[in-house]
């Protein structure tokens, strides 16, 4: 597996009750958390992980998925997400 970032710590801070985002779901820290995600892999394969509403897309090259895990089943790779870092495959 690739290290693919850091898991933004940072990105808990937004989640609520600290935050008031209005939404009601966490839309800022799910923004704060995909961002890491954007990047290119060394191998130059160029990832992307973006929200729309409620739907996440994750972009791996030319193959792309919706969802998180989802997304990654159907982009090809595999994620791995610890406490402190996220990982590619595929």
């Amino acid at each position: 597996m690739t290290k693919l970032c850091d898991v933004n710590q940072a990105a808990k801070e937004k989640l609520l009750p600290q935050v008031n985002d209005k939404s009601g779901i966490g839309v800022h820290y799910l923004d704060a958390f995909l961002k890491p995600m954007n990047t290119t892999l060394a191998d130059g394969t160029r990832v992307s992980c973006k929200r729309k509403g409620l739907k996440i897309t994750l972009t791996a090259g030319t193959k792309k998925g919706e969802g998180l895990q989802e997304a990654a089943h159907a982009a090809g790779v595999e994620l791995k997400i610890t406490d402190a870092e996220i990982f590619i495959a595929g």
